[in-house]
């Protein structure tokens, strides 16, 4: 999925220029699909965050990933033990006169992404200590509605060369909606589940830092972006809260993470970036993605989007019978099933819900996944003939 490593050399050698303040004349670098909507799609605008996203329709995109200037601070040049110099983020794009400079920024990119997320859009912005909790209180004053902070464990993290402080191992996600009544943003968390060895995605996750073949460098091994993100990173994300199609934005393109692994998986993408180098290594490297095949990357349905069956309707159709008795997995936990679809477990009679809590002394309990029915010698899950009638449905 890389760029050939001349042609990012090339590129990087390429006068990168200051902030241009405005794109009415600036080219667009890839445009790949037309929309019939207006919206833009599959397209590198070259200019000032801001100014593009002026440009953009409202309500246009599904997902935002944002990955904004870092604001480090940084006084002088790092150094290791040995005194070589730390290759570390220097660029004027990350320096700022102030923190009021800053948050006045942050303001004014987060207002524009607001208003061109459609109503059950997302969005994902990372960051370090220097600056996510800025990026938060602009957040929620501008009226988005936190979900999540994911942390992100770097599995090979630089470490503290001066030894005066912890080292810095991790960066912070925080994924949010444009407020809180948008109730149907997307979520795939049985996909999340199911790729997780069939337990809930927890919000600390570990990726190790971009190296290898995908970090980009230019002719004399220096890193073509200071700040490339790993494929593997966007790729949770996309998979996590957008579908195939979906438009997917990233208002600090760099090298065009963002837009590979959309690309990859089916999305469509819109990217902004001011510094034309970094804009044309990052449409060599899309242009070079093969896209996966649809049923690679097809989302899991949703349960909740299912068609709701009742435990009635699977007697109904023949799968159970009355006076059938059902057991847990492990065959400790008993109960008959009634003509009208209630299971009784000694004097108490309820749904298949209520019956399994009861036996099993707790508050709730998924019945369709508790309780099984002997079938040649083997225990089946109830929520196996759920299926079939929920198929039998749609057929």
């Amino acid at each position: 999925m890389g760029t050939p490593r001349t042609a990012v050399a090339g590129a990087i050698a390429r006068k990168q220029v200051s902030r241009t303040g405005s794109i009415a004349s600036a080219p667009r670098i890839l445009r790949a699909s037309p929309s019939q909507d207006g919206s833009r799609r599959d397209e590198i605008i070259l200019g000032e965050c801001v100014d593009a996203l002026r440009q953009l329709p409202t309500g246009s995109v599904d997902l935002v990933f944002a990955d904004p200037p870092y604001n480090l601070q940084l006084e002088g040049a790092l150094s290791r033990p040995d005194q070589s110099v730390v290759d570390a983020v220097d660029d004027d794009w990350d320096k700022f006169a102030s923190f009021a400079a800053y948050d006045s920024f942050t303001r004014a990119w987060l207002g524009e992404v607001r208003r061109v997320m459609k109503p059950n859009a997302t969005l994902w912005v990372i960051g370090s200590y220097h600056n996510i909790f800025r990026v938060g209180a602009a957040l929620q004053d501008l009226g988005y509605w936190i979900l999540n902070d994911i942390v992100w464990r770097k599995a090979n993290p630089m470490p503290n060369f001066r030894g005066r402080r912890f080292t810095n191992a991790h960066e912070t996600l925080i994924w949010a909606s444009k407020g809180p009544e948008a109730k149907a943003y997307t979520f795939h968390y049985e996909a999340m589940k199911a790729g997780n060895d069939d337990v809930q995605m927890r919000s600390d996750w570990l990726f190790p830092l971009c190296t290898g073949d995908e970090r980009l460098k230019d002719e004399s091994g220096r890193k073509a972006h200071p700040t490339q993100k790993p494929e593997a990173l966007l790729s949770r994300i996309l998979l996590a809260a957008s579908n195939p199609g979906d438009v997917v934005l990233d208002p600090f393109f760099g090298t065009g993470t963002t837009g590979a692994v959309a690309r990859k998986l089916g999305r469509h993408f819109v990217g902004i970036e001011r510094e034309p180098a970094y804009a044309e290594v990052a449409r060599r490297r899309i242009e070079a993605v093969e896209p996966l095949a649809a049923g690679a990357v097809a989302a899991l349905p949703a349960k909740r989007a299912e068609t709701r069956i009742p435990f009635l309707s699977v007697l109904e159709a023949g799968h159970l019978t009355a006076g059938e008795t059902l057991s847990c997995a492990a065959g400790r936990h008993r109960a008959m099933v009634r003509a009208d679809g209630t299971l009784l477990a000694g004097p108490a009679i309820g749904s298949i819900h209520k019956i399994g809590a009861l036996v099993q002394g707790l508050p709730a309990c998924n019945g369709w996944t508790f309780w099984h029915a002997d079938r040649g010698g083997s225990r089946l899950v109830i929520d196996s003939f759920r299926s079939q009638v929920r198929s039998a449905l749609s057929a």
